[in-house]
């Protein structure tokens, strides 16, 4: 697969892509702690569909750097979504369908929701995947604080510490404990494990989990763009909600449903944990098209 790169923003940001340059146009966006290989099955049912598949590697992961030293190594939600947007912008796609989950997909709902003429449609995993940062500190029940160890874990230096040198064990972990049904084995670990090398991984992840939590300052470039996120926007384009009926991370995001005015599904996927798009390609394809056939 012949990895690309374009200048976007404070980024040069590495994609790969799929299918014919006149094809309906497809962003697929991965999440922590994954990679574009996430969609290494199901991008290319989409491009046998028509469609022009892009799957950009996020800020801080694979191929993908920044353009100058003194960026903030920030990752949160609001240099997700701005990164995409222009992303976009940088290859002329005016409208696209969005597909993502976890980072992927906040950054794809960010899109949507304030910018939904850039949105034909979304397909987002977990359903509505916008921070409520003023609410963060706020208590969940017992068995979702535990699932998210690995939050608090980043917190602290120790939590640095582990992420930068057992970064691979580490993400190993995660990936058994969200998706404890997915038999993946170690061609397939290792398919990603080199994305998470990248020279400001840990920076960014360490800062994503910090400021979603108000215990980091975020970058000054997008405040904008996190004051209108802090009103907790709704998402008026077509919208596919999925979640994974084995998934040991959330349970059914079905509640989201009021987030979202327009055209709007939710399914579940049998089988699958938190990486829906690896752990059921056909599935996570068909819920594209679909979307996109909402649209009209």
């Amino acid at each position: 697969m012949l990895v690309k790169h374009i200048e976007a923003g404070v980024l040069d940001v590495a994609y790969r892509e799929y299918g014919q340059s006149d094809g309906w146009p497809v962003i697929l966006c991965h999440g922590f702690p994954y990679d574009a290989e996430v969609y290494a099955d199901s991008a290319p049912m989409l491009a046998e569909a028509g469609a022009r598949v892009l799957v950009p590697y996020l800020r801080g992961y694979g191929p993908t750097r920044f353009l100058s030293d003194e960026t903030p190594r920030s990752g949160e939600q609001a240099v997700l979504g701005n990164d995409l947007k222009q992303f976009m912008d940088a290859l002329g796609i005016g409208k696209a369908v969005l597909g993502g989950y976890d980072w992927g997909g906040r950054a794809c709902c960010i899109v949507s929701a304030l910018w939904p003429e850039r949105a034909t449609a979304l397909v987002t995993g977990n359903s509505y995947n916008i921070h409520d940062v003023a609410r963060s500190m706020n208590p969940v029940p017992p068995k979702y604080e535990a699932a998210f160890w690995y939050q608090y874990y980043f917190q602290i230096e120790r939590g640095r510490n582990g992420l930068t040198q057992n970064r691979r064990d580490l993400v190993r972990y995660i990936w058994q404990t969200w998706s404890p049904t997915w038999a993946f084995d170690d061609a397939t670990f290792e398919a990603s494990a080199a994305s998470f090398d990248n020279p400001d991984f840990v920076d960014v992840v360490i800062h994503s989990y910090r400021v979603r939590y108000g215990l980091a300052e975020g970058d000054p470039a997008v405040a904008e763009i996190e004051t209108a996120l802090a009103q907790q926007p709704e998402i008026a384009v077509p919208t596919i909600c999925i979640d994974g009926d084995s998934s040991g991370l959330f349970d059914h995001t079905r509640s989201h449903a009021k987030k979202f005015t327009g055209p709007y599904a939710y399914r579940t996927f049998a089988g699958a944990g938190h990486n829906l798009p690896q752990e059921s390609p056909k599935d996570w394809a068909q819920a594209v098209i679909d979307a996109r056939d909402m649209a009209g």
